[in-house]
Parts: C-alpha cells; sequence; structure tokens
C-alpha cells in the first residue's frame, strides 16, 4: 500500500507541482491550502507524512505543527518555507518537525527527504512492534493471589534502585520478574543485561563480569567489555548467583560497595552505574551456614526479597498460561489456533509440575507441533503428565460426589494411558466390560480413541 501524503501550501501552483511530482514516486497524495483544512482532513483520516509551509494566512504553519503533535498518532512532517531563517528552522525541528526544505524546492532533495522520513516512520512502527511483541513475551500472567501481590510488589520496587535478591525454583519465571523490574523502572532506556552464574565455568566468568584486556590471560586476544560496565545506567541481571564461586563473590561485592570495576590486567578502575538483580533457586542462608556464599554480599543483594511462587502453589493460573503458550506457539509455527479440551486440562490441573512454568510452556509447544487435531484430548499428553499426578486435588471439591467423580476420572484415564488407550486392555485392568468403559468414559468426559490413533489390539 502506498504511503500517504497531505501537502499544505497557500500557493495553489506549488500544491499542483508537488503532487505531480509525489504521485509519479507512487505515493498516495492530497492537498489542503490551510492550516485549518490540514488539521480537519487529518481529524478525518489518517495519513503518513505533511509537507508544510511555514507562511499561511490565519494559522500559521508553526502553529499548525503544534496542533498536529497534539493528535493521538501524529504524522511525520517536512517544513517548506521561502523566507525562513535559521531560527524558524530551529524552532520547526524542536516541535518535532522531521526536516526543513527552502523554496524553491529541489526535486531531489524534497524526494530524498520525504524517503528519509518515510523510513523513519517505517523503522519506529517496526520497533513499537518489537517492544509490544517483546512486552508480551515477558508479561507476568495469573490471576493467583501469589501473583497479584508479586506483581504489586514489582510496580512498588521498580521505579526504585533498591537492590532486588528472587527467589524461586527453577521454571518459575525469575528472570521475567527481573526484566518487569527493569521495564517499569527510570532505566528502561538502557541496557538489561543478564549473565548466568551457573553456565559460565569458573575460569572465565570474572572476565564475563568484569572484562579483560588484550594479552592479560592465554586466549584474550583483544579487548572485552565486562557485563558490569555493558550496564551501565541499566541493569545487571545475576542469575543463580548462588552459584558463585567464593573468589568471584568478593570482587562482585567490592564493585557492589564501590560502584567501580577493573578489567583483568588492567590497573584502572571504570566506575559504574549499575542497579544489581539476582536470584536464585537455592537457599542462601543454608550456603551462608557452610561457607559456601559470603554473608556480606548476601547482605548487599538481599535489600529487597521477592519470591517467585511455584507452578503447584498457584494451579489456577494454568488454564490462563496453558491458553496464552498455545496462542503464542500456534501463531510462530503459522497453525491454526488450537485448544485443549476440559479432560486435558483436568489432567494438567492435577499435575505436580515439578519444573514449573517453564516444564508447561515446553509441554505446549510440544502438543502445538505433535497434536494433528485442533482439539488436544488427554491421549495426546505425555505419559509422564499421568504419572505425575497429585494423589490429592489441587482445588477443593463442593462435594463427595464431585471428589468421588475426580477420582474415578484421574484413575481410568492412567489405567487407558498405562495400556496405550487399548480399549480391551484397559478394561481388563478395571475389572470392566469393555462396553461398559465406553460408557464410563462419556460419563466422565473422558474422549475416545480418536480416528487417527486406532486402537491397538497386540
Amino acid at each position: 500500500m502506498p504511503a500517504s501524503i497531505l501537502i499544505v501550501d497557500d500557493e495553489i501552483g506549488i500544491r499542483e507541482s508537488l503532487s505531480a511530482l509525489l504521485r509519479d514516486e507512487e505515493y498516495e497524495v492530497e492537498s489542503a491550502p490551510s492550516g485549518e483544512e490540514c488539521l480537519r482532513m487529518l481529524e478525518e483520516r489518517r495519513f503518513d507524512l505533511v509537507i508544510l509551509d511555514v507562511w499561511l494566512e490565519k494559522m500559521d504553519g508553526l502553529q499548525t505543527l503544534e496542533k498536529i503533535n497534539e493528535l493521538d498518532s501524529p504524522p511525520m512532517v517536512v517544513m517548506i518555507s521561502g523566507h525562513a531563517n535559521i531560527e524558524t528552522a530551529v524552532r520547526a525541528t524542536k516541535l518535532g518537525a522531521f526536516d526543513f526544505l527552502e523554496k524553491p524546492l529541489s526535486l531531489e532533495k524534497t524526494v530524498l527527504a520525504i524517503r528519509n522520513a518515510l523510513d523513519f516512520l517505517r523503522l519506529e512502527s517496526e520497533n513499537r512492534r518489537l517492544r509490544a511483541e517483546l512486552e508480551q513475551r515477558h508479561q507476568i500472567l495469573g490471576n493467583s493471589v501469589p501473583m497479584k501481590a508479586l506483581r504489586q510488589q514489582i510496580a512498588l520496587t521498580a521505579p526504585t534502585n533498591g537492590r532486588v535478591l528472587i527467589y524461586g525454583e527453577s521454571g518459575t519465571g525469575k528472570e521475567l520478574v527481573a526484566r518487569a523490574l527493569h521495564a517499569q523502572s527510570a532505566r528502561s532506556s538502557h541496557q538489561f543485561v543478564e549473565v548466568n552464574c551457573a553456565a559460565i565455568p569458573e575460569e572465565l566468568i570474572e572476565s564475563e563480569l568484569f572484562g579483560h584486556r588484550k594479552g592479560s590471560f592465554t586466549g584474550a586476544s583483544e579487548d572485552k567489555l565486562g557485563k558490569f560496565q555493558s550496564a551501565d545506567g541499566g541493569t545487571l541481571f545475576l542469575d543463580e548467583v548462588g552459584d558463585m564461586s567464593l573468589k568471584t563473590q568478593s570482587k562482585v561485592l567490592r564493585a557492589l560497595e564501590e560502584q567501580r570495576v577493573e578489567s583483568i590486567g588492567s590497573n584502572t578502575m571504570v566506575r559504574v552505574d549499575v542497579r544489581v538483580i539476582a536470584a536464585t533457586n537455592k537457599k542462601l542462608e543454608e550456603e551462608i551456614a557452610r561457607n559456601a556464599f559470603r554473608e556480606d554480599l548476601f547482605y548487599r543483594l538481599n535489600v529487597i526479597p521477592f519470591t517467585v511462587p511455584a507452578l503447584r502453589e498457584r494451579a489456577e493460573d494454568i488454564p490462563i498460561l496453558a491458553a496464552h503458550f498455545l496462542s503464542e506457539f500456534c501463531r510462530s509455527y503459522g497453525k491454526k489456533p488450537k485448544e485443549l479440551t476440559a479432560a486435558a486440562l483436568e489432567v494438567l490441573l492435577q499435575y505436580t509440575w515439578p519444573g514449573n512454568v517453564r516444564e508447561l510452556k515446553n509441554l505446549i509447544e510440544r502438543l502445538v507441533i505433535m497434536s494433528p487435531g485442533l482439539r488436544i484430548e488427554p491421549h495426546h499428553l505425555p505419559p509422564e503428565i499421568f504419572r505425575g499426578a497429585s494423589s490429592s486435588p489441587q482445588r477443593p471439591y463442593a462435594s463427595l460426589q464431585e471428589a468421588r467423580s475426580a477420582y474415578e476420572r484421574e484413575f481410568v484415564l492412567r489405567k487407558l494411558e498405562e495400556n496405550r488407550w487399548n480399549m480391551t486392555r484397559a478394561a481388563a485392568a478395571l475389572g470392566l466390560e469393555r462396553s461398559h468403559l465406553y460408557r464410563k468414559m462419556k460419563s466422565l468426559g473422558i474422549a475416545g480413541v480418536p480416528a487417527e490413533r486406532p486402537e491397538r489390539t497386540n
């Protein structure tokens, strides 16, 4: 679709010549003789670019530009004038004009300025789209009480520079919390730099954190900037900080105390302004007791403690998370939208999720790829989900009958999975007639064997 341009000039000759030129360049062009008409047209439809003359009757170009900037989604503006001075050009630029061209207009310069403005508009639009996708990918989802409390804690803490220590099991989403703290802080326009302390070998982690000079050790073929300096002005996230060696801990402590770092092989201290957020799946008090973690570093990091709950502690969030991941992976793999049946979701609600949200996300990705239909049934779930189901339901039941049905359903599903959905064998294992098993499955809301998965008889 061609870009749309509005030409605003009180000289009809300029409007007509510019319109002809830009239509030849395959732009969609309209024109207006005044600032008032320009604003009226912008209220009726959206233009990508406005070419605006400075000298207009009644409302001049600069006044019109101010009004344009008050719109919800203002277009790019290129100012033109035959009697302008530097002061006018500077003021137009401060008011948000992308460029300023003098009359008589050079056709080449005009076309170039328009292309540059539209390229800038496309880049800005793409950046907004990517930021929106990134924010969606890093959403902290869930309506459970622990998650509502966590989001409130983030909102209170993010605007400060207080150091945060995030506790939680592996896969709970500690990195998401750290990114949310950064995104809602005054440092959000600067870098968010992550270091996984458990994944970097001991001999390399100091270089990773503080950088090194060329030739400072074997393999140091060039200067390297450390993560502390890369995060200057922004946020440094030390993931799995409990796996850091005591030697590295002492250097991190010094960096936090002095807000200065020294690269390996250098004698110069460099000042940095970094907010440090750390995370761990260990109980650091126990690590301190066995002399595996420095107590003084712990108190430096643990200014504001956060705890991210395990997924089994907020099972009511599973449907929300599962639906989100289903939508995300169907879209990224170019598949039609899929849905979990109530029966499949009930199995997921009974599972204990030792791998937490990460495990759920991985499972949903596998189901999107491997499930042939648009409905995901219990028989599409892997056996470990049935084996790992909690023996006691995660949610209370309103009556004995409801609890009995839930247990009966879980037991029947387990026997079906153990017998790989062979109805004859499953019925025998349950002590039922095969026809009775079908009726029982229907009453419990368990879908039968699908056409693409014929029952095995041997």
